[in-house]
């Protein structure tokens, strides 16, 4: 490099000498992306999904389905990270959605809800159930459309911190969420069914002390056998005990496939 070209950077070297001044790394990289929080699947503990990317779909989002034998609809969504979440609805697209704002310009999207389960303008943590699965809106089945935003712009999707791809069609990428799996006690599952009444013992004639109005994100202390149910052609006489609801449900209304619940104790 020629004196003439160096001599631009040698004065601005001697500037900031004498101003006291020096070029950090910091100031270099003013412009750079903020830390993302981490972020985690929008689904419960342990429930496995099939995800896809349609060229057609606004910014760079993934629609998930599940993929483990569990419905898709009615399944709990959960906030992938804390933040301030607010209720959108638009008829001809998203249908009912949220939106959180988690801070330093991080923003993710929830679309096509069958309901909400937080008010507009509430703090949420990581893992707090914000709505169930439907596909309300430009939705042709069940799924969860999920985008990650800085500042407005759609960002390469990244849970537990590693990318994920973008597949043309499901069944061919999977992903197991860890959301909500760090609970004090217990083994998160999710319920099924509307009106699902908890009661203080394994016993129809029990008083109840909570009713699940849809299909809710729990967590289960133990199990034990008691009263037989008989529900949706289903019967099984093994009741969970709810963490943070402090009661039993009968385990139809558990959604796993198993009459006993596995890895769990029994009370």
């Amino acid at each position: 490099m020629s004196l003439l070209r160096r001599l631009p950077a040698l004065i601005a070297v001697v500037l900031l000498s004498l101003t006291g001044l020096s070029a950090s790394p910091a100031q270099a990289a003013a412009g750079a992306v903020a830390a993302a929080p981490n972020f985690k699947a929008p689904y419960p503990c342990g429930q496995r999904w099939t995800y896809s990317h349609h060229s057609a779909e606004v910014r760079r989002a993934l629609d998930f389905v599940r993929a483990d034998g569990g419905a898709t609809a009615g399944t709990p969504v959960l906030a992938s990270a804390a933040g301030t979440a607010t209720r959108y609805y638009q008829a001809s697209g998203a249908g009912n959605y949220i939106v959180i704002d988690h801070g330093g310009g991080w923003r993710t999207y929830y679309f096509h809800l069958a309901a909400y389960s937080v008010p507009s303008g509430a703090y949420v943590g990581q893992g707090q159930q914000i709505g169930t699965t439907g596909s309300t809106g430009n939705s042709s089945g069940a799924h969860i459309h999920y985008e990650q935003l800085y500042n407005g712009t759609g960002q390469n999707i990244v849970i537990n911190g590693v990318g994920l791809s973008y597949p043309g069609s499901y069944n061919q990428a999977y992903l197991t969420s860890d959301n909500g799996c760090g609970g004090s006690g217990g083994a998160a599952f999710t319920t099924w069914g509307s009106g699902v009444n908890v009661r203080a013992d394994a016993r129809l004639s029990a008083p109840v002390v909570a009713t699940l109005g849809g299909p809710t994100a729990v967590w289960v202390v133990c199990q034990k056998q008691g009263d037989t149910v008989n529900a949706e052609g289903y019967t099984n006489n093994w009741w969970s005990k709810l963490r943070d609801q402090n009661g039993f449900v009968s385990n139809i209304y558990i959604d796993h496939p198993s009459a006993q619940l596995p890895g769990v104790p029994l009370c």
